[in-house]
């Protein structure tokens, strides 16, 4: 089993299982994950919580450095989020990939589009491999 598959096999009791998310696809540095957003991922203003679209992005950020890496040991150590369109309850897609690799640390990209493929965020982020003892 290969490092992101391992990553998905654990995370039905983490974080990623908490918010809802499911994997859809990985191909050739693509990685794309789900959220069926509903009422609970919602602010006070009906629309989706910034913070959640935020974790799905740096989710799915995170698998594609993991892949990347051919290991499951990257952490966020930068993360940069702009906010272009309010998402709303309903399914959500993520798209992520690597745009840069060098030494220990990997540059990401992400994209969250609605069900009608409106944008409505993009983030990039660095990541580090973290060599386990």
């Amino acid at each position: 089993m290969n490092a992101l598959e391992e990553m998905i096999a654990r995370g039905e009791n983490t974080f990623w299982g908490f918010l809802g998310c499911e994997f859809v696809s990985a191909d050739e540095g693509n990685i794309v994950i789900a959220l069926d957003a509903k009422e609970h991922h919602t602010n006070s203003m009906g629309i989706v919580h910034g913070g959640v679209l935020t974790s799905l992005m740096d989710q799915a950020m995170g698998m594609a450095a993991t892949a990347a890496a051919e290991q499951d040991s990257c952490v966020t150590t930068n993360i940069n989020v702009h906010f272009m369109s309010a998402m709303t309850t309903g399914r959500l897609i993520v798209t992520a990939k690597v745009i840069h690799k060098a030494g220990r640390s990997l540059t990401t990209e992400a994209r969250i589009h609605n069900g009608e493929g409106t944008l409505g965020c993009l983030a990039t982020a660095t990541f580090r491999i973290v060599h386990r003892k």
